[in-house]
């Protein structure tokens, strides 16, 4: 195996190490800054307040949900009349 030269003297594959070793220190420090933002910059909810947000999901859910069954409905009703005039 042979080892090439670049430019500046250094061989390819101490320039890969260099740049192998250069991400891992970046993805490194990704993390220790991810940590660092959830642990002490998040403001998290309270349970209460995680309760009421719930609560509130659930209700525009439902609200949701009737909505989309009363279009399923009245178009199910529209189509089976159509249906019935055609034949």
């Amino acid at each position: 195996m042979s080892v090439s030269k670049t430019a500046d003297g250094s061989s390819n594959l101490s320039t890969r190490a260099k740049r192998n070793s250069e991400m891992i220190e970046k993805i490194k420090n990704y993390f220790q800054e991810t940590y660092t933002e959830l642990v002490e910059k998040v403001s998290w909810p309270t349970w209460p307040e995680l309760q009421s947000s719930a609560v509130v999901v659930m209700i525009a859910s439902l609200i949701i949900a009737i909505m989309i069954l009363a279009m399923d409905t009245g178009f199910k009703f529209i189509m089976e009349n159509l249906y019935k005039l055609s034949s």
